[in-house]
């Protein structure tokens, strides 16, 4: 906004409190044309020119005329109680000249802020274009994102959600940069609106025989690709593949997208929004000095019992101390979750999307600290989605959290891991309850009830096929033996339409069949089941 007062004395004006002399009218303009006659200009830049004699000259003052009067209205009038009112009647003269430089001054001021705002505004935007896609590169997709998805596209079960990596790395300037010492999935069902956050522990042994963590997938692979003369972006791409595939294998569920920030991304987020807060209970309170390779220094973390404030440092070193925790890894993953959630409640809270100098600052922290395989259509969607998921409809999933101990540690050859209960190699119970615990929003939905029968002489077929089944979800209401041993094939019998395509869709890529209409004879009781299956000879 321009400075009136002191653009015009730059210009050589006096002022008297406030009010301007111009140098070319020393005086306002006359009541009446007449009154020139009466009047010789002042000096330029004087209030008088001190050339008279003081006091009341009647053949100066202007002639009164009409309204103007010495009885006219303007004169001091008394109210009732005998007070004097010195106020003006209504209808007496205002100064018509100053409200309509004043309303012109103001038409001004407010073009001029509405072009700060349409240029900043186009700044941002430009900029934030710019940089989201510099960031969100696109190259993972999710069907699950699309409205009325056709059932078609969904390549098995575990697509009716939106499954996405995100891995937490050291970066420049820390001891083994690539490690991914933090890995997150966090699943989002767009049916039922509903949200789970799954931690991995970064110890995890997933080699089939010896040992491997699985927090050194992503550097091996990526510094692999480089020592194959691989360019930086394939190289990165090769390590996010890596660790995908090992995840899917693993844990036994489809993986849509990938994110990878470092720690200076994640410490500039949360302070950009101006920290989180998290009620912490007894079991995570923690004392413990770590070291900060940004300040070269040791850090203090003391996080008490009760509602505490984290800024982007504090939040950074409770989402990486374990040596001080009971659990060690398993207590410091379910803080890395309530961290997450904590900045998501923050940015919706805080309408950064709609923030166009509060995005730019987000946008900015994680440009050069962030890589996923996101487009920016798909992050718009997921944000529209996830603005409507409750808190209270975002879980939080552990794999060693009580009653769901599927993970130990363990210690071979002086190494420390992380494993499977059931077995060093065995992750089975680790699928059937990730799978149900992050369920496809299409099959709960739908939740259609099934019939397994055996239709071969292989014993206990049937059982499996079931066990197998319900890992995925599935609602299996009968476990029989088909009245005939003969079938040669699977049979898919589908009892309602076209009700629960969803299902039907699953079901037949898991059987390899087409669905049919009719039941085989000899099989009458399938109680409420929506759906029969025969198994035949594998």
């Amino acid at each position: 906004m321009d400075n009136f007062h002191s653009n015009q004395n730059k210009r050589g004006h006096n002022t008297v409190d406030g009010m301007l002399t111009s140098p070319e009218s020393p005086r306002s303009v006359p009541a009446h044309p007449d009154e020139t006659q009466n009047h010789r200009p002042l000096a330029q830049g004087r209030i008088d020119d001190f050339k008279k004699a003081d006091g009341f000259h009647p053949s100066q003052q202007p002639v009164l005329r009409g309204s103007e009067s010495l009885n006219s209205n303007r004169q001091p009038r008394r109210d009732n109680q005998g007070a004097i009112d010195l106020t003006l009647p209504p209808g007496a003269p205002k100064n018509k000249k100053r409200r309509r430089n004043w309303k012109k001054l103001s038409l001004r001021s407010v073009a001029g802020s509405m072009a700060v705002i349409v240029l900043m505004g186009g700044f941002l935007f430009a900029k934030g274009y710019l940089k989201l896609g510099q960031i969100f590169k696109g190259g993972g997709g999710a069907a699950a994102l699309e409205e009325n998805v056709d059932p078609s596209k969904l390549r098995g079960e575990g697509d009716g959600r939106v499954n996405i990596l995100m891995l937490g790395k050291g970066g420049e300037g820390h001891t083994a940069p690539d490690l991914t010492d933090t890995i997150l999935i966090a699943s989002i069902d767009p049916v039922q609106k509903q949200v789970a956050l799954l931690s991995i522990p970064r110890d995890l042994n997933i080699a089939d025989s010896g040992i491997k963590k699985i927090n050194s997938v992503y550097a091996d692979a990526k510094y692999g690709a480089s020592d194959r003369n691989a360019n930086d972006e394939d190289a990165e791409k090769a390590g996010m593949d890596a660790i995908e595939k090992v995840v899917e294998d693993k844990i036994g569920i489809p993986v849509h997208y990938n994110v990878m920030i470092d720690f200076e991304g994640f410490t500039k987020a949360i302070s950009t929004v101006g920290g989180v807060d998290i009620d912490v209970d007894a079991e995570n309170t923690v004392y413990e000095v770590l070291w900060d390779a940004t300040t070269r220094r040791q850090y203090t973390l003391d996080v008490k019992e009760g509602k505490q404030h984290f800024d982007g440092t504090r939040a950074l070193f409770y989402a990486r101390s374990r040596q001080t925790s009971p659990r060690g890894d398993f207590d410091r993953a379910e803080r890395q979750r309530k961290l997450l959630l904590a900045l998501k409640e923050k940015v919706l809270s805080l309408g950064t999307f709609a923030n166009p100098l509060k995005l730019s600052q987000l946008i900015d922290d994680f440009g050069n600290h962030i890589q996923t395989n996101i487009n920016k259509n798909e992050v718009l969607r997921l944000y529209d989605i996830g603005k409507d998921i409750s808190g209270d409809k975002v879980a939080s999933v552990g794999l060693a959290d009580p009653p769901n101990n599927y993970v130990t540690t363990d210690n071979i050859g002086g190494v420390s891991i992380v494993r499977p209960r059931a077995g060093l190699t065995d992750f089975s119970e680790i699928q059937s309850y990730v799978r149900n615990a992050l369920k496809d929003g299409f099959i709960a939905n739908e939740n259609a009830t099934i019939a397994v029968y055996n239709g071969t002489d292989t014993p206990g077929l049937a059982t499996k096929k079931a066990t197998e089944l319900k890992s995925y979800g599935y609602n299996v209401s009968v476990v029989a033996d088909a009245p005939s041993k003969t079938y040669t094939q699977n049979v898919l019998v589908n009892l309602r339409s076209e009700d629960k395509k969803y299902t039907r869709h699953y079901l037949e890529q898991r059987l390899g069949v087409t669905a049919v209409t009719a039941l085989p004879a000899g099989i009458t009781n399938t109680g409420n089941a929506d759906f029969v299956i025969i198994l035949g000879q594998q």
